[in-house]
């Protein structure tokens, strides 16, 4: 101790400053038990002095003083903003002129208010400040020290030290893992140092001019804000500036009274702003910014009237409280004020360890009440009052915000989205995933917003380097364009916000409200040279990642790359998957539909009698085609004899009847090969069979991320694989209890396995010897859209498909709902003869009341929809299941979900083996009540739906046993005859009717749309719906009804669509319908003359020959009129006419040029010098080789420019100052001279 330092310069290099800091973290990580509550409390706040020290040290070294004057009257010196607003004021020229000449180098007096000292104003007292500060740092190092000699803490010390002592090595990955396992910090990915700073790329600090106490705002709290700013600036101010206030630690009885009872758990305070409007705020406690200890912050929930506060407080505070004593613990302590100015700054704890949720005592709320404690604890997401954030506010600007995650929620690291997976592929020992959330903080409210965040927080990282590295490559991928569509807006808003941090006032004073709102367009329908990203991937540059793009759209783009027509062995491939227009493509893909209804009449009855096309299209595409077996085999299918000796248990679909499937799967190929057809498994079969010779074309990328893989084939994974060349960059998501898209047969743990063989294949890999791993994966296991009544109502479901069919869903944990909610209402007893439909979905008045836009009925398929349309008329949304697939809904009502199903009462009753007691039940048979778990797979997906009631209404027997296993396990609500029937109607404003009819349109759901805008009073959108759904309408007749019937169809859908105005649409339409005339017309006006000059060439014969003339006229005008643009086809069949056609319609500039492209440049010289354009006169006689007069015509034009331009009293510098001057200039020393003559 007698070497510690005693000048501010030396301290920060010396090995004391390194001691105090690793001290001062590991006596952190010891546990709260075994330390006094004294001893605890030094160390924290030891800790915070340790923190501020070292940076006023070097502030102090860096001060020069002019003289002894005092400095406190400096204003230049201290950047503080003034409390009677939220922008700066400019200090006064004078003022700062006078503080350049009395201290050369400006002085951050934040650093010396969080260590609690003033600014010293003389030399003296910056010596004496030093002075004091060193001697409290060696007196910290002495009591941390002597810690370390008590004899009680060495039991602690050494497990700490040595956690594995007495434990073999293990090589141990766990099947399911949470973050903290994946995330080492040892370890990293040297090969992608962009990723070591996403922990400071996506964390904020606070606005300037706040404090220490970081400020979180909620959603609500934000929007409370902007609702503020556009109506009231006082008010506004007012808010801000007492936030402010709060962020700097200045509480007090006035911001800082507890809102909730002394019993009420973790405290909820209030913050006075004017005499009815109140501030709520909580001090909570989140993982800093480097993840290695926990620190106190300011969550602001909103802003309320005193008549709005009401008990809700009170019920929150419990609920908070049921994290545990020390988090409770943590929310409570205070650190000692600063004695300066009673400051109290933020308190800092070492990670907490997870403790047990302890069950709070239940509290009597109101159905409204406990709709609203669900949004504050689980949709509720908070972003830190930043910069950006303010600005976003002062420029009133609605855009989105990296928002964060709780401590509480961090630990579980959950998502909202029920039962989804997600893990990283870990190649290589000692190397771990590149996840990196400890420094991601995100609110789980989607697994989708996960991968984005580490988008984000990588892109971010690069940008903010200050080493030069190569921008790293990052491609998101997922089945739904309007998925990746809304993710890549959703990053480009996340980047214009912080963007906006950069902004000076004057900028943001420019800035206008964004407020447009587009036209209805399907994104299907956008051609692919308006998606700004190249045709083939090789092409691919910097400037387009991060990549957000649909499975289907880069394989066509890697197909455009290795599918060549020239070649012979991929001009098949090459000819089915590229160069074909949207209306060919749609026509020979075979979906689910195009198989149901195309295909599946076709096959022999004695074949599919007692068969599923459903099950049967799944087991074609999941398993005989896109399985890992299929790979092994010559033509990318399993054959007969390897699917017939596939391991039952592993497939148990279909393990008695595999001859009759591969009977039917022969005649489906031959039928596919004859009508050129294509499935989801042959193009990737194609791609994956032209790079096992060759290699991948372009530049593979650093980081890929997967979504909704359970839509995928498990072949597209191996060829997704080779997209990344970084073995740790992989990143799956996805739900394997939704997989009730026709084709897909997958699970986590089948990905998983066939991932890890993939990696051990890979040569370059296992040449660097390194030792392989498992590929990581853990689970989102809390429900953060739903409450807990419906979540574990949808889980029980989950519990069914887990036993009785294992191998067709993934075993993980039971999923959580955060907050308890209202059980799901089952009607029963309601039989054809006493229900009463007005009861329960007009109201008990029996007035006509619609259900709102948040609401939706859910039904079987289209038969039970129509069915119930007669029933109550048009009553609201009514969606079946299939549609209602990644939509949300308030509430939800599954209406005959057992009754329209087509499994029989027999089959249901196996559920009731799950119900103890049940000695009725009968036997399982897998293969018999296969088409059973698929059903409970659509129950799950109708239950989920729903985030806060679920109604179930059935009247038939089969819905029994589903109710008795409910019942039994109290999961659900039985609504009888003559007990309080539920009010399910609410209506909603026109403006949310607009708003979720625009998201069912992007969902292609159009029928609901129309409905939608309906009660929007939106007619030109009722109208685009209404033609998009009549061109659904005629292409799911193609190849099921006749010919003239389909032509019919078309035809009114093209009708449709050019009665609201969207010509290429109906020119498509009236293309299918085979209306030519019609056709060319409209793509005229759409503007589109390729085509309409194609349509006149390819059926020209059934086209009025007057209509041909007047569109081939139109289609010349505009091509010759535009030298720019080349025209598809031959416009004119000799020259002459193309002559005599622009000397008709006086088109003497393209004359000229078709003079010049046929060597006629005497012609073409004379043609320019009639309309005076000389200069192209010129170049055109220079041109010309043939005539010598040419070149005299030439010298003539020159010297007659020069003779206007350069008479007398012109200045030569004057003239060239002329451009074309210098032209004829340089066009004069072109000529011959030996062809001049005097």
């Amino acid at each position: 101790m007698t070497d510690f330092p005693t000048n501010s310069q030396e301290y920060s290099a010396s090995i004391a400053s390194k001691m105090l800091d690793s001290l001062s973290m590991y006596f952190l990580t010891l546990p709260v038990e075994s330390l006094a509550v004294e001893v605890s409390r030094e160390i924290s706040h030891h800790r915070g002095f340790i923190e501020g020290a070292l940076p006023v040290l070097r502030a102090l070294g860096t001060m020069n003083f002019a003289s002894a004057t005092s400095f406190e009257d400096e204003t230049g010196l201290f950047d503080v903003e003034s409390d009677d607003g939220f922008i700066k004021k400019k200090v006064p020229q004078k003022i700062r002129k006078r503080n350049r000449q009395k201290a050369q180098t400006t002085i951050d007096t934040s650093l010396f208010v969080r260590l609690g000292v003033v600014v010293p104003p003389t030399s003296e007292a910056a010596a004496s400040l030093s002075s004091h500060v060193l001697a409290e740092l060696r007196n910290i190092l002495l009591f941390y020290l002597s810690l370390l000699r008590r004899t009680e803490l060495a039991g602690v010390i050494k497990a700490l030290l040595f956690p594995n002592e007495g434990e073999s090595a293990k090589d141990v990955v766990p099947e399911v893992s949470s973050i903290e396992d994946v995330e080492s910090p040892t370890n990293r990915p040297n090969a992608y140092p962009m990723v070591q700073p996403m922990k400071a790329a996506l964390y904020f600090d606070n606005a300037d001019g706040f404090g220490e106490w970081r400020i979180l705002i909620s959603t609500e709290a934000y929007k409370n804000l902007r609702e503020f700013r556009r109506a009231d600036e006082k008010i506004f101010r007012i808010i801000v500036r007492k936030i402010k206030q709060l962020s700097n630690g200045h509480f007090s009885d006035d911001n800082h009274k507890r809102l909730n009872g002394p019993d009420a758990g973790i405290p909820i305070h209030e913050a006075k702003m004017t005499r009815d409007l109140r501030l709520v705020y909580q001090i909570d406690c989140v993982p800093d910014q480097d993840g290695k200890s926990e620190r106190q912050v300011i969550k602001v929930y909103g802003i309320y009237t005193h008549a709005q506060l009401g008990r809700i407080w009170d019920a929150l505070g419990s609920h908070l409280a049921c994290k545990g004593r020390e988090y409770r613990r943590r929310c409570i302590f205070r650190n000692r004020p600063v004695l300066s100015n009673s400051v109290i700054l933020p308190a800092s704890f070492p990670p907490a360890e997870p403790e047990l949720e302890c069950s709070g005592s239940s509290l009597d709320l109101s159905d409204e009440d406990k709709d609203r404690l669900h949004s504050l604890l689980v949709l509720e997401k908070y972003v830190t009052f930043s910069q950006a954030f303010l600005h976003s506010l002062i420029a009133n600007q609605d855009v989105q915000h990296v928002f964060i995650l709780t401590s509480d929620l961090k630990n579980r690291r959950s998502s909202s989205v029920p039962r989804r997976v997600m893990f990283w592929v870990v190649a290589a020992r000692g190397k771990c995933p590149t996840l990196d959330t400890s420094s991601v903080f995100i609110h789980p409210t989607r697994k989708t917003t996960t991968m984005l965040f580490k988008i984000l927080g990588i892109q971010r990282a690069w940008e903010m380097s200050a080493v030069d590295m190569p921008k790293p490559r990052q491609i998101f991928v997922t089945k739904s364009r309007v998925l990746a569509t809304k993710v890549e807006e959703y990053f480009t808003k996340l980047l214009e916000s912080l963007a906006l941090a950069g902004y000076t006032l004057q900028e943001l004073a420019k800035m206008k409200t964004q407020s447009v709102q587009e036209g209805l367009v399907d994104l299907d329908d956008l051609p692919e040279s308006l998606m700004n990203i190249p045709t083939k991937y090789s092409e691919l540059e910097d400037k387009h990642f991060p990549l957000f793009v649909t499975f289907d759209r880069l394989a066509k783009m890697i197909a455009a790359d290795i599918l060549r027509k020239d070649a012979p062995e991929t001009r098949d491939s090459a000819g089915l998957f590229l160069n074909v227009d949207s209306a060919e493509a749609h026509d020979c893909f075979v979906t689910y539909d195009v198989f149901a209804n195309q295909y599946w009449p076709h096959f022999p009855q004695n074949l599919t009698k007692n068969l599923n096309s459903w099950l049967v299209f799944s087991e074609f595409m999941g398993i005989v085609k896109g399985s890992e077996h299929a790979l092994t085999c010559p033509e990318g299918v399993l054959d007969r004899a390897n699917y017939l000796c596939l391991p039952h248990r592993s497939n148990p679909n279909f393990a008695n009847q595999r001859g009759i499937l591969y009977d039917i799967f022969e005649i489906y190929t031959k039928i596919k090969r004859q009508r050129r057809h294509h499935d989801v498994a042959d193009r990737t079969h194609a791609i994956l069979k032209v790079l096992r010779s060759q290699s991948f074309p372009g530049q593979q990328i650093d980081y890929l991320y997967v979504d909704e893989a359970q839509d995928n084939l498990l072949i597209d994974a191996l060829f997704l694989r080779q997209l990344c060349k970084n073995p740790n960059g992989l990143f799956w998501a996805g739900d394997t209890a939704q997989t009730i898209s026709a084709g897909s047969s997958f699970r986590f743990d089948d990905l998983k396995a066939f991932l890890y063989r993939v990696e051990q294949q890979n040569t370059s890999v296992n040449s660097a010897g390194a030792h392989l791993h498992q590929p990581m994966m853990f689970q989102l296991a809390i429900n953060y859209r739903s409450h807990g009544g419906i979540v574990n109502c949808a889980h029980s479901v989950i519990e069914l498909i887990t036993k009785f069919w294992p191998n067709t869903i993934d075993n993980l944990r039971p999923e959580k709902g955060v907050v308890d909610g209202l059980k799901p209402v089952f009607f029963t007893g309601w039989d054809k003869d006493t229900v009463r439909y007005e009861q329960f979905l007009f109201g008990a008045s029996g007035s006509h009341i619609e259900f709102g836009a948040q609401q939706c009925i859910l039904v079987r398929d289209d038969a039970a929809r129509q069915k119930l349309r007669e029933q109550v008329g048009e009553i609201g949304l009514i969606m079946t299941l299939y549609e209602s697939k990644g939509l949300e809904f308030n509430d939800v009502l599954l209406y005959n979900f057992f009754e329209d199903s087509v499994v029989d009462l027999s089959r249901w009753r196996i559920v009731l083996n799950g119900v103890e007691g049940q000695g009725h039940a009968p036997n399982f048979d897998r293969d018999e009540a296969r088409y059973a778990g698929f059903v409970l797979k659509l129950l799950y997906v109708g239950i989920t739906r729903a985030r806060k009631n679920m109604w179930i209404v059935d009247k038939s027997d089969k819905s029994d046993p589903m109710r008795i296993f409910w019942t039994s396990r109290s999961q659900v609500q039985n609504c009888t005859p003559g007990t309080d029937v539920p009010h399910l109607a609410v209506s909603s404003t026109p403006e949310e009717w607009a708003s979720f009819g625009r998201s069912l349109f992007s969902h292609k759901r159009y029928s609901q749309a129309i409905h939608c805008f309906e009660r929007a009073n939106l007619h030109r959108e009722v109208k685009v719906c209404e033609a998009y759904q009549l061109r659904e309408v005629a292409r799911s007749g193609v190849g099921v009804v006749s010919q003239s019937n389909q032509k019919r169809a078309f035809n009114v859908a093209a009708d449709a669509f050019a009665d609201c105005g969207d010509d290429l649409k109906a020119a498509e339409a009236y293309l299918i319908a085979q209306e030519f005339e019609q056709a060319a017309k409209r793509y005229r006006k759409a503007g589109r003359f390729d085509k309409t000059l194609h349509v006149i060439d390819d059926h020209g014969k059934n086209i009025p020959e007057e209509t041909t003339t007047e569109l081939w006229t139109v289609c010349r005008l505009f091509y010759c009129s535009r030298s720019n643009t080349q025209a598809p086809l031959r416009l004119f069949s000799t020259f002459d006419e193309e002559l005599e056609f622009l000397e008709d319609y006086d088109l003497d500039f393209a004359r000229a040029s078709l003079l010049e492209s046929h060597a006629r440049y005497y012609e073409a010289a004379e043609l320019h010098l009639s309309e005076n354009r000389p200069l192209e006169a010129v170049r055109a006689f220079i041109k010309d080789k043939d005539k010598d007069n040419s070149t005299i015509r030439a010298a003539d034009t020159i010297l007659e420019y020069f003779w206007r331009k350069c008479s007398f009293g012109i200045a030569a510098k004057t003239a060239l100052a002329d451009e074309p001057m210098r032209d004829f200039i340089a066009l004069a020393d072109q000529l011959e001279t030996n062809k001049l003559t005097l």
